[in-house]
């Protein structure tokens, strides 16, 4: 509870400067929301799968897609929306600021912003070759062909942080107009 107060309080705070400062802090508000969400949904597939394989080392895992399709469906949605996919959350807030970076007339903030696009490059490498070897390979472990697939209460809250993060990536200004509608009648005190 005490996390959940300070992100709050955080989230309170970039509201206000947003109001002041204009639009960075609003990308930063973004960024606080989507990351916690791709990371839930991943947490939240990697789990399951932990549940029941006994392990979370990749090199024991293989050909997940034929055995947990809709589990495997959702760790390639959460890789590709951790990558910055358009449609997704991370999108919207990595691609502001790297085009509010790069826009910047200074030559160093420019180089700062090639270099840290790369790391989209090499995020993208990793994640797509872990989602290769987890649930296209062969399957390396024969006990993995007992598992079975998500149960409908697991489906429907992967479904639910799916949903949560494709909408917020699809409709951010409207996130934007829920959080300004339930905090302007503070800022009209303070300000």
């Amino acid at each position: 509870q005490l996390r959940a107060l300070s992100c709050a309080v955080v989230e309170f705070i970039l509201q206000i400067f947003d109001m002041i400062f204009g639009n960075i802090f609003l990308v930063a508000h973004l960024m606080l929301q989507t990351r916690p969400e791709i990371h839930r949904v991943f947490f939240a597939v990697i789990g399951m799968i932990y549940h029941q394989a006994g392990t979370r080392d990749v090199r024991y895992l293989g050909g997940l897609m034929k055995i947990i399709p809709f589990l495997s469906v959702g760790y390639a949605v959460a890789g590709l929306a951790n990558l910055g996919l358009p449609g997704f959350s991370g999108f919207v807030a990595e691609m502001t600021i790297f085009v509010g970076a790069f826009q910047n007339a200074d030559m160093f903030h420019r180089v700062c912003t090639i270099i840290a696009c790369t790391s989209i490059v090499v995020t993208a490498v990793y994640i797509l070759r872990c989602v290769g070897k987890i649930l296209y390979q062969k399957v390396p472990n024969p006990k993995l062909e007992k598992l079975h697939d998500a149960t409908w209460d697991e489906r429907i809250a992967v479904a639910g942080l799916i949903a949560c993060v494709a909408g917020l990536g699809m409709f951010p200004l409207w996130a934007e107009e829920i959080i300004m509608d339930a905090v302007g009648p503070i800022f009209s005190v303070i300000m």
